[in-house]
Formats: C-alpha cells, structure tokens, sequence
C-alpha cells in the first residue's frame, strides 16, 4: 500500500490507539515536506522519549494517554512478550522498568507503558506501507 492521507484515514476506526496515531501523523504530515517516511523513522530510531511525540513528552500526558488507551496497550505487550518468549516485563524493558511497581499503578511505568504502546501502534501502522517498511 502507497504512503497517502487518503490510504492512512482508510485505517482509522481500528482502536483508538491506532486513531491516535494516525492523528499523529495526518497532524505531522505537512512538517515533513516530500519525506513522509521520515514521520515513522523519527519515532522509531529515537523513541517517544526523545521528545518527538509533543503529546506524551510530560508524566501527566502519558499517565493519561496510559489510562486511556490501557486495555489496548497490556493486550499488545502481552502479544509482544508472548511472540518473543518473554514472562516478565522486565525481559522486554530492561532497567526502565521499576520492579517495584509489577501492577503499573504508579507514573514511571505507565509512562513506559504508554510510550511503548505508542511506538508499537505506529511500528504496526508503518509496516502496512511499503515505503516505511524499507526504511525500518
């Protein structure tokens, strides 16, 4: 499939969390003149913690976007987890995740959290078009 608005809006309508993101990247599209692939590739060479996503920069806007979106996102990480043969979340973050919060009830892994989800959203998105997947 083409990189286009047109094709992008035609996905809208799946999850909220993909409506969010490809939100993103309609509200981006301009910014990024003839490289359009340029809006995924940001993202995910750098990720959301470099400040790229303007929404989910401060804790009180990804806790929020956590909360909103957060069924959606521990179905993904339990996809995600499950693929790679991973138990704990621990296996997939690293030292980001606080051990000492395993149910996500407080900031500091909900923000991962929501970071993750995003990123994966779009990583998902980004590969249905050809131009994106040769560029990741």
């Amino acid at each position: 499939m083409k990189l286009t608005k047109q094709n992008l809006k035609s996905l809208k309508g799946t999850s909220g969390l993909t409506d969010d993101v490809i939100n993103y990247i309609l509200d981006r599209w301009n910014d990024y003149g003839s490289n359009k692939v340029a809006i995924f590739t940001d993202v995910l060479y750098h990720g959301c913690q470099s400040g790229t996503v303007g929404h989910l920069i401060y804790y009180a806007d990804t806790v929020k976007y956590y909360e909103d979106h957060k069924d959606e996102i521990n179905e993904m990480l339990y996809e995600v987890m499950s693929e790679c043969g991973m138990y704990d979340p621990r296996e997939l973050f690293g030292d980001k995740w606080d051990n000492e919060d395993p149910l996500v009830l407080d900031t500091y892994n909900k923000n991962l959290l929501a970071w993750f989800g995003f990123e994966e959203t779009l990583r998902k998105v980004g590969f249905r078009f050809e131009e994106v997947e040769e560029h990741c």
